[in-house]
């Protein structure tokens, strides 16, 4: 006891000015000056102003306050060993989600060649991915949302580790084009993984954080194109399907060290759970613990279609959803456009481009040389500038600015196609394209699971990712179909659907820069703790979220 008197001493008393709940009595509340009595010694208190977005310093971890939130002990324990090791661990379910997403455009052609089926089989070998994508990311996120984000996390990636090896040994085409349904019906709770490491990152690594872990998409990428270079050629599919598996398999092993996330667990009234896991943070990144009881919110109806629904969300929800479906669109629409592009040499090539009529045997296949690997490779690693350039730019403008200003730059870039250019702009065009398309697509992970609250942050994310997913399967028939008939309309389609995403992020009521995490969906918006600047003496309540 002694040595806990002895510790309190040592420790600064502060006051922080915040937009949350506070147990002090009305009097203090009036005053706005208080005293502690601690053994007959007095303390006066030293008042702190904190810069807008600013986050609690971890030093000044107040023994004074009798009760605090999750949200004030992240960020008083701050970012550390703990967060490192996440890091690397919600990176690997990336690189495996990435590497089972790249793999389609190897294993397609290879079974065209080997199993000699006609292109609409072919074709609806990817289909069948992101069909199964696209009816089990509500899925997860009600499951995450219901019974905990490690649960939905841990069965969606050893559903798609077992499935994923599985297909290596189907033996015919009807086997492997369920297997590998059944393998996209697992990647759509990989997305969870997001949502989990947001909820134990500190405010001010949240944005960075989040985008830095996009650069394993990058590296999985990258890493199944080298993969299959050597493993193709020796040893075939089936067992490039296996190797794939090793980040997944890793994932597996590992995230049995994976604790539930305290927000979680406060929401779900597991009040000794959440202290653990913030004691055990604490422990691993060195820093204090906030002293005094933990404030329970507990909500029973967690991950329900209607809160997304609510007065305060609704707006949010419908354009959140327009934007992920844009982004896909976008994105897997300038992928399969960047080889017919280059293939005709410019637009011009394309649309003065006549193509004889003449009978083409469905059945005619061409494997993939060392030269395709390569192109795949140097269009892959046009997506590193992309993370570079949002991390740089989105916590200077915001998260809704950032978003479209990248909607912008690719409509941009899509509309100077116009041009009858030649083979190095187009190149630079298609570069800065996809760089910033992929940037936006890392710019609403970031926005997504901030701007929801934790009852709701899963669902929010599986349904934003479904609608992306909506947005892949459809833009094939627009950057394939409609193509053929006019490369100026397909250009056109791609460029106004990128301005109307442009406008949708501008009209976004919330913007989440700067602000901590909603706990419960039945808190106004904005409550949860922020740093106030030195506008004023009074403390005025945050309403910048409401939509009402």
């Amino acid at each position: 006891m002694e040595e806990d008197l002895f510790q309190l001493r040592q420790l600064p008393v502060v006051k922080f000015r915040r937009t949350g709940e506070s147990a002090r009595s009305e009097d203090e509340t009036a005053s706005g000056d208080h005293e502690v009595q601690i053994e007959g010694v007095r303390v006066g208190l030293e008042a702190v102003e904190l810069d807008d977005g600013a986050a609690v310093p971890k030093e000044f971890a107040n023994p004074t306050d009798d009760t605090f939130m999750v949200e004030d002990a992240v960020e008083a324990i701050g970012f550390g060993k703990f967060q490192w090791k996440l890091s690397v661990l919600t990176g690997l379910a990336w690189m495996a989600d990435a590497m089972e997403m790249m793999i389609l455009s190897i294993l397609a052609p290879q079974l065209h060649c080997e199993w000699r089926l006609p292109s609409w089989q072919v074709a609806l070998l990817t289909s069948v991915v992101f069909v199964g994508m696209v009816s089990s990311s509500t899925l997860w996120g009600n499951i995450s949302d219901q019974y905990g984000r490690r649960t939905g996390l841990r069965i969606s990636v050893l559903w798609t580790l077992y499935y994923g090896i599985l297909s290596a040994f189907a033996p015919v085409y009807s086997w492997i084009l369920v297997l590998r349904g059944l393998v996209g019906f697992g990647i759509g709770g990989v997305p969870q993984s997001v949502t989990l490491y947001a909820e134990f990152l500190p405010m001010k690594a949240r944005a960075k954080c989040i985008l830095l872990i996009e650069v394993f998409w990058a590296i999985g990428t990258v890493f199944e194109v080298v993969l299959a270079v050597f493993v193709m050629p020796s040893l075939g599919w089936r067992w490039l399907l296996i190797l794939s598996a090793v980040p997944l398999l890793l994932f597996a092993v590992l995230c049995f060290w994976l604790p539930e996330s305290a927000r979680y667990d406060v929401l779900s009234g597991n009040q000794e759970k959440a202290i653990a896991t913030l004691k055990r943070i604490a422990t691993e990144n060195g820093a204090p613990m906030p002293l005094g009881k933990l404030i329970i919110s507990r909500q029973e109806d967690r991950g329900k279609i209607r809160d997304l629904f609510t007065p305060h969300f609704r707006w949010t929800t419908l354009l959140l959803w327009f934007i992920w479906f844009c982004n896909a669109f976008s994105y897997y629409g300038l992928v399969l456009l960047t080889t017919e592009l280059f293939q005709a040499g410019d637009v011009c090539g394309i649309s003065s481009r006549t193509k004889a009529i003449e009978a083409k045997c469905s059945l005619a296949c061409e494997y993939l040389s060392e030269e395709d690997y390569m192109d795949l490779l140097w269009t892959t690693l046009s997506e590193f500038p992309g993370v570079l350039v949002t991390l740089w730019i989105i916590d200077r403008l915001g998260r809704k600015k950032t978003m479209a200003l990248c909607f912008v730059i690719f409509s941009f870039c899509s509309l100077l196609l116009f041009i009858c250019v030649g083979r190095n702009v187009l190149t630079l065009l298609l570069f800065i394209a996809r760089a910033f398309i992929s940037g936006g697509f890392q710019a609403a992970y970031v926005y997504t699971p901030e701007v929801y609250p934790t009852a709701t942050r899963a669902l929010g994310l599986g349904t934003c990712s479904g609608m992306a997913r909506v947005g892949a399967l459809i833009t094939p028939f627009i950057a394939q179909v409609m193509l053929e008939s006019s490369v100026y309309l397909t250009l056109a389609v791609y460029s106004g659907c990128c301005l109307l995403a442009a406008l949708a992020s501008c009209f976004l009521p919330i913007e989440t820069k700067g602000r901590g995490l909603q706990e419960s969906s039945h808190r106004e918006w904005g409550q949860e703790m922020v740093g106030r600047g030195t506008r004023g003496a009074g403390v005025p309540r945050s309403n910048s979220g409401s939509q009402e």
